[in-house]
């Protein structure tokens, strides 16, 4: 092995970090814990008979194609597809618009590729997904946070905050966030915060991110209007996946942004990985063409809306005084928040002896705080192994309220 292996990283790969909730994974793999750690969909959901015949119908139909290299911008059909989809919500786009990725987090990636310098800032949530947080820091940037109320990132903060920036001659390149049941919060911005925050971002000439992994997945209450169509102007890049709505394993993401924008992707992308697996682009085409994503999707958004009230009655009846949660309208996530004298850290030690996990809140804060707040899963324990996950972790925080009025 070489000796000086340290001497010779780049920057940005002295600034990377493993994922902290892969690595909380590792210590969950036991059969006797029970996870709400990961974002995992339920395995139950992904359609494996369907796949199997749509995959030997594109290798009969289409194979040369579908086994060799592909355009970079994605598969012609695909994106065809999924521009409809988006112009039906309201979005004024052609498929020059949407190029194909692997994985909306490749889309973080090349956003922070294409956007950001070493020294440079970008604006994200308190708290924000780690994955965003880590993609934009690796590539030497530093992440100012605008603390959340209930309707998320909080626009008076963000507007104080860019105006003391602007002072410094500091502007962020970019505001991250996450509109449609949040990661890790579960919060769904309403349309007023959206502009809001859209008026800000025109007024100091600044691109917004928006990334949307879950919102097919609503159970309840109104759809908001993507950010995408509520600005309409350019400023906006929007990040979807199939991911957490279809199949984890195909990681098929896409960008939708001006042209202009999309060539910049296009040409981060060529460098990155030439193309998306044509192969698994042409089964997610034809697999929507036939019309069997949407009827999934429906038995999806069922289950998770079962999962999701069977967890809600479980803090209820479990979870002592001073607990409180985020009840999210979709999506895979709650947020819980301890008592502010509380660690989520000390909290985890006893989760783990009882075989429950969680994922730390702190680590969605890039500024450390949320040391009493946890990310909480309810889409891949089945209901009867979430009431006693509950049980289990209500029991934990009980001893830990005992250590402290012992201590």
């Amino acid at each position: 092995m070489i000796t000086n292996l340290e001497d010779i990283l780049s920057d940005s790969a002295k600034s990377m970090k493993r994922s902290v909730i892969r690595e909380l994974l590792k210590l969950t793999q036991k059969p006797e814990i029970i996870s709400f750690a990961g974002g995992l969909p339920a395995p139950n959901t992904f359609p494996i008979e369907e796949l199997k015949q749509i995959s030997n119908e594109v290798l009969e139909e289409d194979g040369d194609a579908a086994l060799q290299y592909g355009a970079t911008e994605g598969d012609t059909k695909l994106r065809e597809i999924l521009t409809e989809r988006y112009q039906k919500q309201g979005l004024t786009i052609s498929s020059d618009n949407l190029v194909i990725l692997t994985s909306s987090q490749q889309g973080l990636d090349l956003a922070g590729k294409i956007f950001l310098n070493r020294g440079d800032h970008f604006i994200c949530g308190l708290p924000s997904y780690l994955g965003g947080l880590g993609a934009f820091s690796s590539y030497g940037a530093t992440p100012v946070g605008i603390k959340f109320d209930e309707f998320g990132m909080r626009s008076d903060l963000l507007e104080k905050t860019l105006a003391k920036m602007l002072e410094k001659g500091e502007l962020p390149k970019f505001i991250y966030v996450i509109p449609d049941f949040q990661n890790p919060a579960g919060i769904t911005m309403p349309e007023f915060r959206r502009l809001e925050i859209i008026a800000i971002a025109k007024k100091y000439n600044i691109i917004i991110i928006e990334d949307s992994p879950y919102r097919e997945l609503r159970f309840e209450g109104k759809d908001q209007k993507m950010m995408f169509e509520l600005d309409n102007s350019g400023h906006v890049i929007a990040l979807g996946t199939f991911s957490k709505i279809f199949v984890p394993g195909f990681r098929i993401g896409w960008v939708i942004a001006h042209e202009a924008i999309i060539d910049k992707f296009v040409k981060a992308k060529q460098s990155t990985d030439l193309c998306t697996s044509p192969f698994v682009q042409k089964i997610a085409a034809k697999y929507l063409e036939k019309g069997l994503f949407d009827k999934n999707l429906k038995t999806i958004i069922e289950m998770y809306h079962r999962k999701r009230d069977v967890m809600l009655d479980a803090f209820e009846e479990f979870m002592p005084k001073g607990v409180t949660w985020t009840k999210p309208e979709g999506g895979l996530f709650l947020f819980l928040n301890l008592p502010e004298n509380m660690d989520a850290q000390d909290l985890f030690e006893i989760a783990i002896q009882k075989n429950v996990a969680f994922v730390l809140g702190s680590a969605f804060h890039c500024d450390g705080s949320g040391k009493n707040t946890m990310r909480i899963n309810f889409s891949y324990v089945d209901e009867e192994h979430s009431r006693i996950g509950v049980q289990r972790l209500a029991e934990s925080i009980k001893m830990l309220m005992n250590n402290k009025v012992n201590a």
